[in-house]
């Protein structure tokens, strides 16, 4: 009975948030951060005990694939509110906002979320090394397939409906190989211990009622709280630039790094990192090709090799960040994070974060793409085997075991 009732009030912490919305209601900007904050850290709760819950009935890997999708729902309505604007207004385009969003909530997510549920995974075992399951080498090669894609784009001045094709299908191939995989036994604590005890048809029914609410908690109140915290940001001087690319992604981004940090702090670091590379893989494939049909929607008129202009900064902004992608793709050749590459991955974020000159952004780009040649060649033999699981998936077969002993034993988990 507490577990249920823990789950109650878990829930009710996110009403504030949606009947502000309901109701229109706009709120001071600080009093706006934290309802609308409160209610998207309810849902984060809310959708961590829907992940381990899911794995009763459908794979791991497909669990967080579908979590991640809801958890990144904030940062697809934002950002393709932004496309839809640039193709509706010439004006909007030229302020490149949507892939102001895009890649400030990319760039966040590897140089805050990775290290974030690195550094609790040490904090409960005081081991420096964080090994992830096997089956993320199938999440990690898509990742791979993807970035060596994007790092086209800035080549060109347009991000077209062909590159909608090309990432969409990714996603698509992406979801087909994750749901193959066999669901696994798991031991689950607090509420989603009380969820899994129900009958099957019962427990499918919760779990599908709260992955709805979670997300209409979080579509709710997604976009006030970016709002609040712009406004904030206005308030202080900050430039609309800098406020979208860096501090609407903090509301957008913060429910699915809530998540793995949730499952980290509980003893499943792996699942957390796990998350949150299957969110890398959601938003550098789907929602980068989802910009241009949003935009040529707007505008009307549908091109294969037109749609999103970009202009020199934006192509600077993707081809860092996909430089960054690439370098947090070497830090897992492995299947592996160590402390100094999750310390790397938030030095070289943090440092960059508020610098706009053209150099830094260069300078910074051929720093990860120096340190991801540096790790794949002092590591290659450390990454051969995760290429033989991620081949052996790709066939359909089950994968053997990769750096087992790597992952140091956890606590137990947090009831």
């Amino acid at each position: 009975m507490g577990l249920w009732l823990l789950l109650l009030a878990t829930a009710l912490a996110a009403v504030p948030g949606i009947a502000l919305r309901i109701l229109g209601v706009h709120p001071a900007a600080p009093v706006g951060a934290l309802v609308f904050g409160g209610t998207i850290l309810a849902a984060a709760f809310i959708l961590s005990w829907a992940a381990e819950t899911a794995e009763m009935d459908i794979s791991q890997g497909l669990a967080l694939a579908v979590i991640a999708f809801i958890a990144v729902l904030p940062e697809y309505a934002v950002d393709l509110v932004l496309a839809w604007k640039a193709g509706a207004d010439p004006a909007e385009a030229e302020r490149g906002l949507a892939i102001a969003n895009m890649t400030g909530g990319n760039r966040l997510l590897i140089g805050v979320g990775w290290p974030v549920v690195f550094f609790l995974f040490w904090l409960r075992t005081r081991s420096r090394t964080l090994a992830v399951d096997t089956h993320r080498a199938i999440e990690l090669t898509f990742l791979l397939v993807a970035t060596a894609y994007v790092m086209t784009v800035p080549i060109r001045d347009v991000l077209t409906l062909a590159d909608s094709i090309i990432l969409v299908t990714l996603f698509v191939i992406y979801l087909y190989y994750t749901s193959k995989a066999e669901a696994e036994e798991v031991e689950l604590v607090g509420p989603a211990r009380a969820v899994g005890s129900l009958t099957t048809l019962r427990r499918r029914i919760v779990l599908l009622l709260l992955l709805v609410y979670s997300a209409a908690a979080i579509m709710s109140s997604a976009e006030p709280f970016a709002e609040s915290l712009v406004e904030m940001g206005e308030q202080l001087g900050v430039s609309e630039f800098v406020l979208i690319q860096w501090l609407a992604p903090l509301a957008s981004e913060s429910p699915e790094v809530l998540v793995a940090a949730l499952l980290a702090w509980r003893g499943r670091a792996a699942v957390g990192m796990g998350a949150l590379i299957s969110s890398k893989v959601n938003q550098w494939t789907l929602l980068v090709g989802t910009l241009p049909i949003a935009f040529s929607i707007a505008a009307g008129h549908f091109e294969l090799f037109g749609g999103l202009p970009l202009d020199h900064r934006q192509r600077e902004e993707i081809f860092l960040t996909a430089a960054q992608s690439a370098f947090a793709i070497a830090v897992f050749a492995n299947l592996r994070m160590g402390m100094w590459e999750a310390t790397a991955l938030f030095v070289l974020f943090a440092t960059q974060l508020f610098l706009t000159d053209e150099r830094v952004r260069l300078v910074y780009s051929v720093a990860y793409l120096l340190l991801c040649a540096f790790l794949l060649a002092s590591r290659w033999r450390e990454a051969k085997p995760t290429a033989r699981a991620a081949w052996a998936i790709l066939r359909g077969r089950e994968p053997e075991a990769v750096h087992r002993e790597a992952i140091a034993p956890q606590p137990p988990a947090i009831d």
